[in-house]
This record gives structure tokens, C-alpha cells and sequence, in this order.
């Protein structure tokens, strides 16, 4: 067993498919089932179940990633303090769409001035895909929602952003759950932070909106609100950058729900470069021997 072999795997059980896997390596097919083949036969088990076109991941297969994600982490951390602990390679970001929108392009542009080498892949979701991405090793750090509360990641706090709730043109003040309760609010999927942070602030009170359409985006959010159908939640940062905002009246959450915390997330253990030198763009009075257990770190 070697590190191309893991290397292959790993791509193998995360593509789904031999052909899409050999061509994230730039390998051949051919070449792909041939390695997968020799390392399942040095194991002594399956490490796929394959029907049809697809391979999916075995149970002693799934364990088997785990551990190879570990490994070949270990062995990209050990190769950048041998080079000096320079940013390399591909480096794989999470982080929520808003963040992703109005935070991240500088962050992004600054970070590619610094290191121009380092290929850079955001990928944007909820703070619960992105915890999952992290954990699991696909993605090298990710933007969620703070404190952490899971005990395979470290972070550091790097944005604090302002909560508004929005609502149609001459709308009455709303200083007050109460002052919407019974309203139509827009918000994403179930699994987003920002929309549990408006439920919670609706149940502080003890009122409910009169019921919760689910939306893809903050444009389509926007939109509706602008028309009259209903209220929504934005960050002031997401707002302000979005054209027609002009077109609600804004009013900030108050008390324990006016802001959230983002914050730059990694797994525990694993301080690569890239995940260091992006922290210190983002907290440059963060001193460079502190980035592997930042202040401020919280687990659950």
C-alpha cells in the first residue's frame, strides 16, 4: 500500500465513478481500476460495492477513508514544514453563500496576491454541510457560523455580522418578534444557521411567522419581500451589497440576536499552511505560533 494507491481511493469514494476520479488525477481509467484492484487485493477486502456504472463505498470501505483522509493530510502537513511551512497545492474553502458574496473576493484576491502557486476551490453551502466537509477532509477549512460547538474542529473567530430583518416599503417599525408574529417569512432550508437564528428569535418570544417558504437564494428572498409577500433575514453586509435593497425597510435584531459570528473553521490537528496563512490575512495581529490553537477556540 502507498500513498498513490490512498490518493486514488480517496478520489474513487468521493467522485463516485472511476472515470470521474481518473480524471481529477489525470490518470486513465484503465490505470484507476488497476490500483484500486491491487489495494483491495493487499487489504484482503472490498472496498467498494459496485452496481452498474456507480461504486459506492462499503462499510469497511467507508471506515478505510476515513483513515486514508488522515493520512495523506498528515503526509501534506509533514511536506509543507519541510518546505517551510509555505502555502501549496489545491485548497479546498467552505464557506456560506453570504460570507462566500460579500466577505470572501477580497479575502480571495488578497490571498492569491500573496501566494499566486496555491489553487484555490470554494465551494458554499449551509454551516452544516461545510462542518461535514471539514470533518470528513474535503474541504481544508470552511467559513461557518461560530462558536464551533464540534469536537473535531479548531477555529477563530474573523467576521461579525450585523442581523436585519427586512420587510416591505412602509412597513411598521419592528423593534419586537411580536411586532411580525403571524407574517410570511422567507428563509433557506431547514439546515441553514441564519434561518435558526431567525426561529429562535421568533420563539424567544413565544410567536411564529404564519409559515416559512423556503428559498434558494437572497435575490429571489429580495424579491419577495420587495413585493409585499412576506419578511426575511439578511445580514446588513449581504444586504447592502445587493441591488434593490432600496426597496425594504431594514430593521436590526436586538439584544443576544443582533449579530452572528463567522467563523474560519479546520479540523483539529491539522493546521496546514494554506489554513494558517489565510488566518493571518484574515487576523494579521494574530501572532503566527498561536494560529495552531488560536484563542477563542471552542468546542462543544
Amino acid at each position: 500500500m502507498d500513498l498513490t494507491q490512498l490518493e486514488i481511493f480517496r478520489a474513487v469514494a468521493e467522485e463516485g465513478s472511476v472515470t470521474a476520479a481518473a480524471q481529477r488525477l489525470h490518470r486513465v481509467p484503465s490505470n484507476v481500476t488497476t490500483r484500486l484492484k491491487q489495494l483491495e487485493s493487499e487489504l484482503g477486502v472490498e472496498l467498494f460495492i459496485r452496481q452498474r456504472l456507480r461504486l459506492y463505498l462499503s462499510p469497511t470501505g467507508a471506515v478505510f477513508l476515513d483513515y486514508s483522509r488522515k493520512i495523506l493530510d498528515l503526509v501534506s502537513e509533514a511536506r509543507g514544514v519541510i518546505k517551510g511551512g509555505e502555502p501549496h497545492g489545491m485548497f479546498a474553502i467552505g464557506s456560506l453563500e453570504s460570507t462566500a458574496a460579500v466577505r470572501m473576493p477580497a479575502v480571495l484576491a488578497s490571498f492569491h496576491q500573496h501566494y499566486p502557486a496555491v489553487q484555490l476551490d470554494l465551494t458554499t453551502g449551509s454551516s452544516a454541510e461545510m462542518i461535514i466537509g471539514v470533518s470528513e477532509g474535503r474541504l481544508a477549512a470552511a467559513f461557518i457560523d461560530g462558536p464551533i460547538g464540534h469536537l473535531a474542529l479548531d477555529g477563530q473567530k474573523v467576521f461579525e455580522e450585523d442581523m436585519l430583518v427586512i420587510a416591505p416599503r412602509k412597513h411598521a417599525p419592528i423593534r419586537h418578534p411580536r411586532d411580525v408574529a403571524g407574517e410570511t417569512v422567507y428563509a433557506f432550508r431547514s439546515n441553514c444557521s441564519y434561518r435558526r437564528h431567525f426561529e429562535n428569535w421568533f420563539a424567544s418570544a413565544r410567536v411564529r411567522p404564519a409559515r416559512v417558504f423556503e428559498m434558494e437564494s437572497y435575490h429571489g428572498m429580495l424579491a419577495c419581500v420587495s413585493a409585499g409577500a412576506g419578511i426575511a433575514m439578511f445580514p446588513r453586509s449581504m444586504l447592502s451589497a445587493m441591488q434593490g435593497a432600496e426597496m425594504v425597510e431594514s430593521f436590526p435584531l436586538s439584544g443576544s440576536f443582533s449579530k452572528v459570528e463567522i467563523w474560519l473553521a479546520w479540523r483539529k490537528g491539522f493546521m496546514h499552511p494554506n489554513v494558517s496563512a489565510l488566518l493571518q490575512l484574515l487576523s494579521p495581529d494574530l501572532p503566527q505560533s498561536d494560529a495552531g490553537d488560536p484563542l477563542g477556540t471552542a468546542t462543544a
